[in-house]
């Protein structure tokens, strides 16, 4: 799977790992807290018939590096910045999955010039009250989140993501926890993520206002797909940033938990492609 090292600035140095396949106009997939790249195993062969689609590890997370640093929503979306810059891409539509969302509408806050339009699916929009879970919120105190992550093990996550699924689906949970299970359960995987969790409680918090004022202004398309069953991020949530985007349109699934480009992969697919590649972007 091929990495690519990242030029200037805070990142400068930084190895992320990649998947990238198809041909035409660039679409990155950003994953959600705790996840990676090949999550969008679904989604990226159906995609990639009609553009070139990219699946990126975010710093700290995947097979991507995990230095010490601090993994705000700036940190993060600098990266997917370089990132572009190191493979070419001047210009892309982004996909961005629960954190992987507010990372996206972050970087087209910051950088507008070069998103095309964004799709946030089960995804977390800065400026718009979201509360962690009770288990999340714990974590993220100082001292006790350590504690937690050294008692963390494969049936833990196992039952952790199962819970995020509106329909079992053993064979999809197994996935997200197997997979380079060594790499994304080291100490410094464990460390970038509690520093996540606690950025990500920090700028939800003491930013909103800053955010909500920002995201008036931001003229691109957004589609957002969510669950109405989705125990994370609730359907409240993705309501209120609907109403608060400029150019925002909703599709809703029912019977879907956190996670509708694995629950409901082909409806999703048709949805994302129509969206940034099919058809002009709703208004």
């Amino acid at each position: 799977m091929p990495h690519v090292e990242l030029r200037g600035g805070e990142v400068d140095g930084l190895s992320l790992h990649y998947v990238a396949e198809g041909r035409g106009p660039a679409v990155v997939l950003v994953h959600g807290l705790g996840s990676f790249a090949e999550s969008w195993r679904h989604n990226v062969p159906p995609l990639a018939t009609r553009a070139t689609v990219y699946a990126v590890d975010l710093p700290g997370f995947g097979r991507s590096a995990k230095p010490r640093a601090r993994y705000g929503l700036g940190y993060l979306s600098a990266a997917l910045r370089g990132f572009m810059d190191a493979v070419g891409i001047a210009r892309a539509s982004f996909v961005g999955h629960s954190l992987g969302g507010a990372v996206s509408v972050t970087l087209a806050l910051t950088h507008p010039s070069r998103v095309e339009r964004l799709a946030l699916v089960g995804g977390l929009v800065p400026g718009f009250p979201y509360r962690l879970s009770p288990i999340a919120r714990l974590g993220a105190f100082y001292g006790l989140g350590e504690v937690f992550s050294l008692c963390a093990c494969a049936p833990l996550y196992r039952a952790s993501i199962a819970r995020c699924f509106h329909t079992p689906m053993p064979a999809e949970v197994t996935f997200l926890v197997e997979s380079s299970y060594a790499e994304r359960t080291c100490a410094a995987a464990r460390a970038a993520f509690l520093v996540t969790l606690r950025d990500l409680r920090s700028e939800f918090t003491r930013r909103l206002a800053d955010y909500r004022r920002a995201i008036a202004t931001l003229e691109l398309p957004v589609l957002l797909i969510h669950g109405r069953q989705d125990p994370v991020v609730p359907a409240r949530h993705c309501a209120d940033a609907a109403g608060g985007l400029p150019r925002a349109s909703v599709r809703w699934i029912d019977r879907c938990g956190h996670f509708p480009h694995i629950e409901h992969a082909p409806t999703v697919n048709d949805w994302l492609a129509q969206f940034l590649v099919g058809r002009p972007a709703p208004r």
